[in-house]
């Protein structure tokens, strides 16, 4: 349906429209509002204009109802009913004004009667206006229009690797490694430590040895020069002073034997082995 247009251009780049349709009952007693009026952003309505042409008796009852229905909230959003009880026949003009009713309630709209008689050449239009910058981005023009920004695709998701069973697995591995590497170090301290202070305590050991050993054989030898000191003392001392005249008559070719000789031999013979074996020691 083709509609009046009137565009009063403002101050700014946009534009006020104001306009009228066509016949909205040229195809009958009810109607679409979709293809009625233009589906503009921030459309509204000012008036419902209409017109009719009743038949009937003047004594017949009958009422006209010309209506939109509110499809937001239920109901009506026009509603204009004619009482045509007790008159003739006749034509009717009416001009009705909207306080600016947003396109979005407007409804499916008709005409119905009640009663006897019946309607012929109904005609109903309705006038609207709105701003063609009712949307500012609807035309890069309009005051407080913004530029587009292009949409970013989305970042594809990565993978972590932190999450991957197998980078974990390997993860894990290698740290297992590092730390039984790190306890192989550590034992081989250890026990170079306990080497070394092994090595100590055998050098400490052997030390001991090597002093109580030469004490001892010192000790063998102080007694040993005790010994043969005190033997030559007392052997001395026993021999008589002056020139010993040989007295002594054998009485037979055997000599006796000497008992106390043989314990003093028997003794440095002991001390002599003693003596011996602490160098032996010593020396190992």
């Amino acid at each position: 349906m083709a509609a009046l247009l009137v565009c009063l251009p403002s101050y700014s780049y946009s534009e006020q429209v104001f306009g009228t349709t066509t016949n909205a009952a040229s195809s009958g007693y009810n109607w679409v509002m979709s293809n009625v009026l233009p589906q503009a952003t921030g459309l509204t309505v000012s008036n419902v204009i209409y017109r009719y042409t009743t038949v009937k008796d003047p004594d017949d009852p009958m009422l006209v109802h010309v209506s939109n229905e509110n499809p937001i909230d239920g109901g009506y959003t026009f509603r204009s009913t004619d009482d045509w009880t007790g008159i003739p026949g006749n034509t009717i003009n009416r001009v009705i004004p909207i306080s600016q009713i947003p396109i979005e309630y407007w409804g499916d709209g008709s005409i119905e009667w009640e009663g006897k008689g019946r309607v012929d050449d109904p005609f109903v239009v309705y006038t609207y206006q709105y701003d063609t910058c009712y949307d500012p981005q609807a035309d890069p023009d309009c005051p407080g229009y913004k530029p587009e920004i292009p949409d970013i695709p989305p970042v594809p998701d990565v993978a972590d690797p932190i999450n991957d069973q197998f980078v974990q697995d390997e993860l894990d591995r290698e740290m297992m490694l590092r730390d039984e590497d790190e306890e192989e170090k550590q034992r081989a301290k250890l026990a170079d430590a306990e080497e070394e202070e092994e090595d100590v305590d055998l050098e400490t050991v052997l030390g001991i040895v090597g002093r109580s050993l030469q004490g001892a054989e010192d000790t063998a030898k102080h007694n040993q020069v005790m010994a043969l000191s005190q033997f030559s003392q007392q052997y001395f001392q026993q021999l008589p002073d002056g020139v010993i005249e040989d007295t002594v008559v054998l009485k037979d070719s055997r000599l006796p034997r000497n008992n106390r000789g043989r314990r003093l031999q028997f003794a440095q013979d002991l001390l002599h082995d003693k003596l011996v074996k602490s160098q032996y020691r010593g020396e190992q």
